[in-house]
């Protein structure tokens, strides 16, 4: 049994409102297809096919205000209530409270310690190591709790030799943005199919894709679109390739942004579980799954 966690950092569930949110707008084919011509809304959840379950996982956890990303993804890679722990939401980065929690028992961990493998998907660029080196930048969540478990985070070496993927899964990033005219580069079916080949791997693959956060923060519906067909397309070389008697694809968030561009905070909005599966694994998976704290002890009930 494997697991691909494909997290999307703020995705929610909103309303059906094309001015607002780009998932009522943008023409995302593979995903409607999925969710039997529907929309990733508020109001399709539940949702339930032969292939795909489509869940609602409150992210606010009892806790007054906008969720934020590094307690939002603690208690997804813990399964602990941190905001309500340290006693509000907090974010981008987690400070020492929060780190504390990643460090000590993370999901990467337990199931290191189970006898399960775990890999990381992203490539990291030479300029994330040497910020991270040179103290300018702190690690966020997700990295900090890789590398506190002993998962490596796969470098430029890595994306040239097949072996991970660019955070905008096709690699024009690294050419336009930083300057590496050598990337490789793949069409978003190819990223797709590749996502699937490296997930094969491992017990546990998890890519990290933040692009979705920021353009929620930027509110341009244009370039929010552009960004979810693109997604999209990776999305359908994805499911061209899983197996799914062979495992669970989790697709899930941290807390509402992208759904929302009349805003530039974080919202309120439940998140989406979307998972690809045969349904008995399905099933197993989403019992009692209600909320952020749920899903790492799912993780841990399917693959221990």
């Amino acid at each position: 049994m494997r697991l691909l966690f494909l997290f999307l950092d703020g995705i929610g569930l909103g309303k059906d409102d094309p001015s607002t949110n780009p998932f009522a707008r943008a023409d995302l084919p593979n995903l409607h297809d999925l969710l039997g011509g529907r929309r990733l809304l508020a109001q399709t959840a539940p949702f339930h096919s032969e292939r795909a379950s489509l869940l609602s996982l409150d992210a606010r956890l009892g806790v007054d205000g906008p969720p934020q990303s590094a307690t939002g993804q603690a208690a997804l890679l813990t399964g602990v209530n941190v905001p309500a722990a340290i006693g509000c939401h907090y974010g981008p980065k987690p400070n020492p409270p929060v780190q504390e929690f990643l460090r000590n028992g993370n999901l990467f961990f337990h199931l290191l310690q189970a006898g399960r493998s775990v890999g990381s998907l992203n490539a990291y660029p030479p300029p994330y190591f040497k910020a991270i080196d040179s103290g300018r930048h702190m690690y966020s969540a997700i990295p900090l709790a890789l590398a506190s478990a002993g998962v490596p985070l796969k470098t430029a070496d890595d994306l040239f030799a097949g072996q991970a993927l660019s955070v905008d899964f096709t690699g024009h990033g690294w050419r336009s943005r930083l300057g590496i005219a050598e990337a490789p580069v793949l069409t978003p079916r190819l990223a797709g199919q590749r996502l699937a080949r490296l997930a094969q791997d491992y017990d546990l693959s998890f890519f990290e894709y933040w692009p979705s956060d920021f353009a929620g923060h930027r509110q341009d519906m244009a370039q929010a679109c552009a960004l979810l067909e693109t997604f999209d397309a990776v999305f359908g070389g994805l499911l061209e390739s899983w197996d799914d008697h062979n495992g669970l694809l989790l697709i899930t968030s941290d807390h509402g942004n992208l759904e929302d561009l009349s805003t530039r905070r974080h919202t309120l909005n439940p998140i989406p579980a979307l998972l690809v599966g045969t349904r008995e694994i399905r099933q197993v998976f989403a019992r009692d799954l209600k909320d952020l704290t749920d899903v790492a002890p799912a993780i841990l009930r399917l693959l221990t």
